[in-house]
């Protein structure tokens, strides 16, 4: 269980003062507490409204938002949706880093592809053995539920089964609004 990735970026992470989380594959492996696939890059989520506090707080850091899959500086603006994705590159060790920005409302997360899926935001993230903060697997499951890649299929089988009811009950129920036709509700009853 090595996780020394994740690792980094949560002492890069260290002294910022807002909440931030892994999410991708690497938040899958954190929940189950090993390593199941090979990573080639490493996302941290936060909420938009905190997203000028993490440039501030990462001055050593060039960045570029995405647009329509475009990249384009991103200089002291604040990002709208359907703006959602940064990349972050250390200008000093080349370190680099792919920011996804959650929605959230006063007490809840929004899932940003269907405002009608949300959850209470003390439940959206969780800290692994050694203190690693990771969004939770049936919000990393519900983002990877679009255009479904083979790697995203191996996350989900490798993860139903440590599910417990109520993550897959939410994933389930969140899957029939927004993808009533995905192969993977088949798999949460």
């Amino acid at each position: 269980m090595s996780f020394v990735q994740c690792q980094s970026v949560t002492s890069l992470m260290a002294r910022f003062d807002k909440t931030w989380f892994i999410a991708g594959g690497w938040a899958i492996d954190l929940f189950i507490g090993k390593e199941t696939r090979e990573h080639k890059d490493l996302e941290i989520a936060l909420f938009r409204k905190d997203q000028l506090y993490l440039k501030t707080y990462l001055t050593e850091w060039d960045f570029k938002k995405v647009i329509k899959g475009e990249f384009y500086n991103w200089e002291n603006e604040f990002l709208e949706l359907p703006i959602h994705e940064i990349h972050a590159a250390n200008k000093l060790n080349g370190d680099e880093i792919e920011i996804l920005l959650n929605e959230t409302n006063d007490s809840d997360w929004e899932f940003r592809r269907d405002l009608r899926i949300s959850s209470p935001l003390n439940t959206v993230w969780s800290y692994s053995e050694t203190g690693i903060p990771y969004l939770n697997p049936e919000i990393v499951l519900l983002y990877k539920a679009k255009n479904t890649r083979e790697k995203d299929h191996q996350d989900f089988h490798t993860i139903k089964d440590y599910l417990n009811k109520e993550k897959r009950q939410w994933l389930r129920n969140a899957l029939e609004l927004h993808e009533p036709e995905h192969k993977w509700i088949q798999f949460l009853i």
